[in-house]
């Protein structure tokens, strides 16, 4: 074993980037719900649900593509769904946690 393939990790997490800045984005939503940012939010999340789902694709974790897709469904800015209340609020950060949970394990070998 030589010293480079010591020192080199042998997994890439694609999807760790994407998924903290969509969890910060997730936590400061229950703060922007019903004013004008928040649908800044809603393409921030969408979007990066969908370059998520892109990478546990590539790394053939398809479990994870049912919940990105949801997720992108739920938050998307086109043609939003007009939800409400504590429930709505209480979504922000358990999808944050699914991406935080999935930026760290979706991972795939290094070439």
């Amino acid at each position: 074993m030589s010293r480079a393939d010591r020192t080199t990790p042998q997994y890439q997490r694609n999807a760790l980037a994407p998924g903290l800045l969509a969890a910060i984005a997730l936590f400061l939503a229950p703060l922007l719900i019903g004013g004008e940012w928040f649908l800044l939010i809603r393409f921030v999340v969408a979007i990066l649900a969908l370059i998520v789902a892109w990478f546990a694709v590539q790394a053939r974790q398809w479990w994870w593509l049912p919940v990105f897709a949801a997720i992108a469904v739920l938050w998307n800015p086109i043609l939003p769904f007009d939800f409400t209340g504590p429930a709505w609020t209480a979504a922000q950060p358990v999808a944050a946690i699914v991406f935080l949970v999935a930026g760290a394990t979706i991972k795939s070998p290094r070439t």
